[in-house]
Formats: structure tokens, sequence, C-alpha cells
């Protein structure tokens, strides 16, 4: 009895990359011969995992080959390509069984395809192996610069920060495979923001390496740089830029602009007048520029208030003012931060202040009376031009006009230039015992100007009436009446 033996059908490989080598997988199968078959042989069946370079130029690129050891050169054998990519990205010689890339491959795309291999004998055209599945993985390449995450990056960090303080963490990514060799593998340097920032290579994280002032610079644009293939040369790079900005710290108390400032206010002002402005400045912004002004005066007269939009210092008038009693003052006026922390209480030791100089301005007052009223006493009966009494009023202001007096509507009395009263008419204390007058006083360079005071008039009594009965009585007496004797009404 004859007994066929097949043996087992190859799937050799020989690979054109230098970098790569074909890995195999066997796989031993039981096969069974004819019943009257004494003998069992073992078939062994060989499949290879082929490798191809991503982003190959050439047309066509010989991955490997596939060939049965069944296979004796007779041409007799068919070798087909089943599965995803057969015929279109991958194409096998029928008849030596040599598989070729057609198109470039982008492992980022697709890193593995997953194929069978099929051998027909062409004279029978049946299958003289089962089919065999095998593996083609896209090796990589260093084909993907690191491209930076989030995008835009936008940070924050208190001025004055120590040196090493925590800013902000870019990342990277690098669409090459990672267990491919450095491909993939990063570090972060810093092309701009030195020496105010540094970056830790292997993280991305950006810290402060000196102190910063806002004051003097409020942001920062630093550029980064990561560069796959740990760096060395020939990697390949991606760049993202970082604005920094510095938010504020209460580092700076307000300073007066001017040293001494010059104030009127008119001696007519009511209290609680603004009577002017004064200004300091705060290099800080935000609560950390708000602040409070004080006054220093032994007179009590004025007050500062704070316009908390402006952040300036209103003076105010506390009391009124007389140009004749004073014109002039001087105060001083403090300012300090509303809101400090204690940790910067020595940025704020001592306060800014200035001077002040306040002017009183003299205003056209008008006469003022010696006495608030006058009582004056005079006797009844007395001729024309009787004297009655002397008012007088004075212009408080410096120029010390003139003044002149009048009587407001009196037929009795009269009144000269030197606030002298005298009577006009006889006056009858029977008739009117007293006359309550009005004196006005006009300065002569202003008649605007122009006071009253109230004058009593008391007429006194003289002796000038004889005693009168208060009605007439008719008497009787008898004739031959005594000596002493009464008489009857």
């Amino acid at each position: 009895m004859d007994y066929c033996l097949l043996l087992p059908f190859t799937l050799g490989i020989s690979l054109l990359w230098p970098c790569f080598m074909a890995t195999e997988i066997s796989q031993t199968e039981e096969v069974k011969h004819p019943v009257d078959s004494h003998l069992r042989v073992k078939r062994g069946w060989m499949w290879n995992q082929f490798f191809v370079p991503e982003e190959m130029n050439k047309t066509n690129y010989h991955i490997g080959q596939l060939r049965s050891d069944l296979d004796n050169g007779n041409n007799s054998f068919q070798y087909k390509l089943l599965g995803a990519g057969a015929g279109s990205i991958f194409v096998i010689d029928e008849r030596t069984g040599d598989i070729f890339a057609v198109q470039k491959l982008d492992r980022e795309e697709r890193s593995l395809y997953t194929l069978r291999a099929q051998v027909i004998d062409s004279t029978t055209g049946r299958a003289v192996e089962p089919e065999s599945e095998f593996v083609i993985r896209v090796s990589d390449i260093n084909d993907n610069e690191p491209k930076f995450l989030d995008e835009p990056y936008e940070a924050i960090v208190p001025e004055m920060s120590p040196e090493g303080t925590l800013v902000i963490q870019v990342t990277a990514n690098d669409a090459d495979d990672p267990s491919s060799g450095n491909n993939a593998r990063l570090l972060y340097s810093l092309l701009q923001g030195q020496p105010y920032f540094s970056i830790e290579p292997t993280t991305g994280i950006i810290r402060t390496s000196s102190k910063m002032d806002r004051e003097l610079q409020d942001e920062y644009w630093v550029i980064i740089q990561a560069k796959d293939m740990l760096g060395q040369p020939g990697g390949l790079s991606g760049t993202t830029s970082v604005l920094i900005k510095l938010s504020d710290v209460n580092d700076n108390k307000p300073i007066f602009k001017e040293s001494f400032y010059r104030l009127t206010v008119s001696e007519a002002a009511p209290t609680g007048t603004s009577i002017g402005k004064i200004m300091a400045y705060d290099n800080d912004i935000g609560e950390n520029a708000e602040m409070d002004y004080s006054i220093e005066d032994d007179s009590q007269t004025f007050d500062i208030l704070t316009n908390n939009e402006t952040q300036e210092g209103i003076v105010i008038l506390k009391k009124k003012v007389d140009f004749e009693h004073q014109n002039d003052y001087r105060i001083r006026a403090n300012v300090k931060n509303r809101h400090v922390d204690k940790q910067l209480l020595k940025y704020h030791e001592e306060a800014s202040s200035t001077l002040i100089k306040v002017q009183v301005e003299d205003e056209d007052e008008p006469p003022v009376f010696l006495l608030p009223y006058y009582l004056f006493e005079v006797f009844e009966g007395g001729p024309h031009g009787s004297f009655v009494g002397t008012v007088s009023a004075t212009d408080p202001d410096q120029r010390n006009s003139p003044i002149r007096y009048s009587i407001t509507r009196s037929k009795m009395f009269s009144i000269d230039d030197n606030g002298t009263i005298i009577t006009t008419n006889a006056l009858d204390r029977e008739i009117n015992a007293w006359y309550n007058l009005s004196i006005t006083a006009t300065e002569k360079y202003n008649v605007q100007q122009i006071s009253a005071v109230p004058v009593y008039v008391q007429v006194l009594n003289i002796n000038d009436h004889a005693p009168e009965f208060s009605e007439y009585y008719d008497t009787y007496v008898c004739e031959n009446a005594d000596p002493g004797q009464g008489l009857s009404f």
C-alpha cells in the first residue's frame, strides 16, 4: 500500500529593510491519512509577521515572500493574497509568492494589516494547503512633530513670587509610536523667557526663576519647544507660546503727586463746602490701589473725604472761616492704602504726606452794628431836634467803607451820617409812650451791602398837665351859714 505524505508548506520571508526581521510562529496540525494507512504525520504550518516602513517612496516595495515547501519550481503553484488591503495596498507575485506594497503607508492611520495566504495547484485548481493567516505591521519612522495640546496657553502668577513658583504645565503629543525607539519621547526647552522663567525638560512644568515686578513689566511671552528623539539632533520639534501675566500685590504705597498744595475758600462759604482736591498716586491696581486720606488740623476747620471712584482726596470746610479773624491756614494731609496684607507691611511703614495752604478770600460783607439792638429814653415835650441817641455800624472788610444811616418809615425821628437820632416833632407821652424804629446802615462803596438794627425809644413823662376832676360838681350852701359849715354836693 502506498502512503502519501503531505509536507508542510512554509511562508518564508526575506526582508529588504535592514532594521526589521520577520518573526515566525509555527503551528502544528495532525494530518489524518486514509483508513488503510498505518502512518500518522504531523504537518507544521509556518506563518510570518512582516514589517514594512511607513512613508516609503518606492512604488513597489518588496515586503517578503510566501512560498510552499511543496513548490518544486515547475510553476504549477499559484499564490493568492486575501484580506483587507489585498490587491489595493499589497500585491503578490502569483508565481514566486513575493509580496509588494504598492502604496505609501502611514502608521498613524493604520499600523497593522491581517491578510490570508493561499496556495493553489494551477493544474487541478485545488488548494494545496488551507488558508494561512499572517500579519503585516507598519513600522514607525519619526515623521510626526510634537503638537501642543490646549493652546493657546495663558497663566497668571503673582508679582514678586519667589523663585521656583509653579506657573503652568504645557503638554505636547507625538503621534509616532511610543514603543519605537525615541520617536515619541519628548524633551521641553525654553526658547524665549529667560531669565525670568524655566521649564522642567521632561514634565513641561514652567516655574519662575527670578522675582518680577508688575509695575516694571506686567506680562511676558514665553516660547516653549518640545523636541522628540529626546532632543537629539535630527529630532522633530514643535513650539507654543505662553502668555504669562503678573497679578498685582500691594507692594507700593500711595505717594502724593505734589508736596505742596494751594487752596482757597471764601469766607462766605457755608460748612460742608468742597474747597479743593488733592491726589496721591499708587502704582498698584484694583483693590491694592484703594486709599484713605486723613488730615492734621489743630483748628478743626477742615476735613477730608476720599472719592472711592477717583481715589482723590476732597478737602471740605468743617466750620465757617472769617477773613478778618484769620486769612490763611496751613494743614497737613496724609494718605495710606486701605488694604494691606501683614506680609507686605514693610512697604507701608511710613505714610506719605503733603502740606496744604488754604487762603481765605475776603468777601464784601454788610455793615455790622455794635449792638444787636438799641434802647433810648427821651422826655416828652422836647423841642424839634431834641437828641435821642446814637447808633454805630462799621464795615467789617479791610477797605472800611463809610456808612450811611436811615430810618425806615418814621415822621417823628431822623438820623444823620454819624448815626445820631433826633426828634422831628414834639413827643407826647400821653399820646404814644413807645416808638419802635428800624435803622439801616448802607456802605457808600457798595449800596447793596445793607444791615438793619431795631431801636426802641421810650417817651418819659413830664408834669405838663394840671389835675382835673373826673366830672362837674354842683354845690349848695344856705344863707346865713356859719363859718366852717360843710357844703352839700
